[in-house]
């Protein structure tokens, strides 16, 4: 069978750093599923499989592609029931949905003004063309206006982090005992600012922190495989 992931990386193919690709690789290890990576710069996404996609992660899954990291932790449960699942059933879905949100609405933002700069920085010159191009038309102003708050990012990150350590006062996961997609898709933000920028958003003891650090352990330490910046 052939399995292929496509991910992000810049300059350096051994440092994927999406947040999305992140929590598909995580759903992966946690059904136990094989899968060769194919590292692709923002400028390589729109020729992967004939023009498929704009954006990544996509999974082309012994010839079915799936593209989005939620529709294809769907299609990783309904195609593998016998693996461990990354829901455990409707309510399962319904808090990874939730968290979803969470994540796009509370933390992505914030971590786009802190790092920012870093990920463009870390691009080969082709793709900090491209890069600075789109997302100054989205935000509607250059890469250094869209920083020039990040200190103030940094400083009242952990703030934004609040309904997680209440959670963790009684579970150790967002799945409850154990890791469920919910977990990979917040572990997936927080592992993107870990891979791009060297911001400190999380101090030592923070039960926040202990959760991600308990999180780059999992799966034999995938987390881990790729270094903080």
């Amino acid at each position: 069978m052939t399995r292929l992931l496509y991910s992000l990386c810049g300059a350096d193919e051994t440092r994927p750093f999406s947040p999305h690709v992140w929590k598909t690789k995580m759903a992966l290890a946690h059904k136990g599923l094989a899968y060769r990576e194919v590292p692709t710069p923002f400028t390589g996404i729109p020729h992967i499989e004939g023009g498929a996609t704009k954006t990544v992660p996509l999974l082309v899954d012994n010839g079915t592609v799936v593209i989005d990291s939620f529709r294809i932790a769907l299609y990783l449960d309904a195609t593998y029931p016998e693996t461990p699942s990354l829901f455990r059933g409707e309510g399962g879905k319904a808090l990874s949905r939730f968290v979803e949100g969470y994540s796009q609405f509370v933390v992505h933002p914030a971590i786009t003004k802190i790092a920012i700069l870093d990920i463009h920085d870390m691009l080969a010159p082709k793709d900090q063309a491209y890069f600075r191009e789109n997302r100054e038309q989205r935000f509607s102003r250059s890469l250094e206006e869209v920083a020039a708050g990040r200190e103030q990012e940094i400083a009242g990150f952990s703030a934004k982090l609040e309904p997680m350590r209440h959670m963790l006062k009684f579970q150790p996961f967002l799945g409850g005992d154990s890791p469920l997609f919910a977990d990979y898709i917040l572990f997936g933000a927080l592992q993107w600012l870990r891979i791009v920028s060297d911001a400190k958003v999380l101090a030592a003891g923070d039960p926040v922190n202990d959760w991600f650090e308990g999180c780059l352990d999992l799966h034999d330490g995938l987390g881990r495989s790729v270094d903080a910046a």
